[in-house]
């Protein structure tokens, strides 16, 4: 008995120890708390929006199909998916998404996977210059773009608005399938995610081990069969990136299908919430299911890689393409001219905008007469309810704009710092213990929420803390929440890449001299790492001050700028949308700008830039 009894507490103390073991270790506590705030954050989201799909909700189409005004039914699936409405609310809705998905991946890979080729394997002229403007649409507002497609390309005789500078200068009418629907909407979204592949199809044109093509050389190896047979399928982990990062995000794309009159899965939602409201969340379902499929068939792709081993050749530096004295130049002059319109011409488009008596109408321009330029939509200091004011004052003195613009920061800057730091401290604990099942795990979900659509993301936590005792509805609470849990993905990938380069003994050298764990990070790895962790912060900061799809459920006008676009865009005030697009992009260009100089960071650096 004795014996046995004295074996019992030797086991106890073993488990006592390795849990006290375990705890003492930073990274283990960091692992255990993330994974279970991150699981809690993400699942039950999704458990509610789940539940909502089955819920009979008060005054809708379920109540009126079941005859109930409570409890829950299959009646929603039924009707969505078999009733006479099914094709206009969820297959042609689903097409079009798809397509538009599909369309907006193949339009940014060859965009800018041959810019990428042509600033890294070419002697093209301007490349610095090129490098650095081409980033410039993804850093604008997702709707830019498809704002200035439309102030292009509109015409009173095509699409039934005032004439675009193509029509008022040139009296060019393009036809309608080229001013909405489909084609604009994937080329505008295609162009905004196009420096998603530059970058990292650019990285790895960059950096490519030349024993690879100069042995096909040596070899007498034709140069299209090398490009075919040995380059593109080096860079197709980044093609395969690419189409991760860009088919998710386009997917919940709200603006651009939104503006340029495409009906999809996101648009659809939000005309059905109202009167469909279990059919909208079975929508929204839907598009996180097209999220985790597309990251399941990238993991699937991972493990096909191909790897390649010289048999002949030498090292050396990649021979650059030489495109001719001519060459390029004309080649560098055609896409300065198509970066200007899609990256500087914004701006100035906005600007302009803000001063035209009939915002959109540019056909002032064909006659000549200037005069009609007004500053009423910047100046105007009282509450007029003629002259197309509709009793608001000008954009300078418009508290609800200015209001809007200091919440767009406030939340900008709390999801950064959170979703910085939380980012930071995930990468470092998954760097310690990469070997570990919970270490995975604990990436994984960090970065599921990237991998959702933002509207679905937006719809889980309205459905979630819209009512009941955890009502958050139109607070900046609720908006910092959902942005934080959105954005942790940049800085965690961000912080685990620079980490896994940094040496553990390092660390291991300050713990023998008995520092603190927060003094190790304070004064050692976090300056060391300085410029990845600083992206980790900045990266939340940029997107949340652009981001419409993922707050414009949760809360109203006013709240925050992209929303206050849209509803200003809604009362028919051109002008002070426009004005509110040009704050945002001074905004993100300013903040960018200073960040750069600071710190040296920059989305392109290493790539030409």
């Amino acid at each position: 008995m004795t014996a046995q009894t004295g074996t019992k507490a030797s086991k106890s103390l073993i488990t006592k120890n390795k849990i006290k073991t375990f705890f003492s270790k930073p990274y283990n506590v960091i692992l255990l708390l993330m994974g279970i705030v991150l699981t809690v954050s993400t699942v039950a989201p999704i458990v509610a929006i789940v539940q909502d799909t089955f819920k009979i909700h008060p005054g809708t189409i379920d109540a009126h199909l079941t005859g109930q005004s409570s409890g829950y039914t299959l009646i929603n699936y039924v009707d969505l998916f078999t009733s006479k409405l099914a094709k206009t609310n969820l297959w042609e809705p689903l097409l079009n998404t798809v397509y538009l998905a599909v369309g907006t991946c193949i339009v940014s890979i060859i965009f800018g996977g041959c810019f990428a080729f042509l600033i890294t394997r070419t002697n093209l002229a301007f490349k610095k210059y090129l490098s650095s403007i081409f980033i410039f649409p993804y850093i604008m507002p997702q709707w830019t773009l498809a704002v200035v497609w439309q102030n292009l390309f509109n015409s009173n005789a095509v699409t039934g608005t005032s004439n675009g500078l193509l029509a008022a200068l040139f009296g060019i009418e393009m036809p309608i399938w080229w001013c909405k629907g489909l084609f604009p909407s994937l080329m505008v979204l295609g162009f905004h995610y196009a420096p998603f592949a530059y970058i990292l199809i650019g990285g790895i044109f960059k950096n490519m081990d030349a024993n690879l093509e100069e042995a096909a050389t040596i070899l007498d190896t034709p140069k299209s069969k090398i490009m075919f047979r040995i380059t593109l399928p080096m860079v197709k982990p980044a093609i395969l990136s690419t189409i991760l990062l860009v088919f998710g995000s386009s997917m919940g794309s709200y603006p651009v299908p939104h503006y340029l009159n495409l009906t999809t899965l996101s648009t659809k939602y939000v005309s059905m919430n109202s009167k469909y409201t279990g059919e909208a969340s079975i929508v929204a379902i839907i598009m996180m299911f097209f999220g985790g499929a597309i990251m399941l068939l990238n993991q699937l792709s991972l493990h096909s890689r191909k790897n390649y081993t010289t048999v002949t050749g030498k090292s050396g530096q990649i021979s650059k393409i030489n495109l001719g004295k001519v060459g390029k130049y004309v080649i560098a002059v055609i896409l300065a001219i198509v970066t200007f319109f899609t990256s500087v011409f914004p701006i100035v488009s906005f600007a302009f905008e803000t001063f035209l008596p009939n915002p959109g109408d540019y056909s002032f321009l064909y006659t000549g007469n200037t005069s009609n330029l007004t500053t009423k939509w910047w100046i105007t200091s009282e509450n007029i309810t003629d002259n197309g004011m509709y009793g608001q004052k000008g954009i300078l003195y418009n508290n609800t704009i200015w209001h809007a613009y200091g919440g767009t920061l406030l939340v900008s800057v709390c999801c950064a710092l959170l979703a910085g730091t939380i980012g930071t401290l995930i990468g470092y604990a998954v760097s310690k213990n990469r070997r570990s099942k919970w270490a995975g795990y604990v990436n994984s979900v960090a970065f599921l929420p990237y991998l959702m659509p933002s509207i679905a993301v937006g719809v889980a936590f309205f459905i979630l803390f819209s009512s009941g005792t955890l009502n958050l509805f139109n607070t900046y609470t609720l908006l910092i929440i959902v942005g934080t849990i959105k954005y942790i993905p940049f800085a965690s990938r961000s912080a685990l890449n620079s980490m896994l380069q940094l040496s553990g003994e390092i660390e291991e050298a300050a713990i023998i001299q008995d520092i603190p764990w927060i003094k190790r990070m304070v004064r050692i790895i976090i300056p060391i790492q300085k410029s990845s962790i600083i992206s980790g912060y900045l990266l939340p900061f940029m997107t949340c001050l652009r981001e419409l799809s993922l707050f414009m459920l949760l809360c109203v006008q006013g709240f925050i700028l992209s929303t206050t676009l849209d509803y200003f865009d809604e009362m028919g005030l051109y002008a002070f949308s426009s004005g509110i697009n040009l704050i945002l992009i001074i905004t993100i260009l300013v903040c960018n700008t200073i960040v750069n100089k600071l710190t040296g960071a920059s989305l392109d650096e290493g790539i030409g830039g």
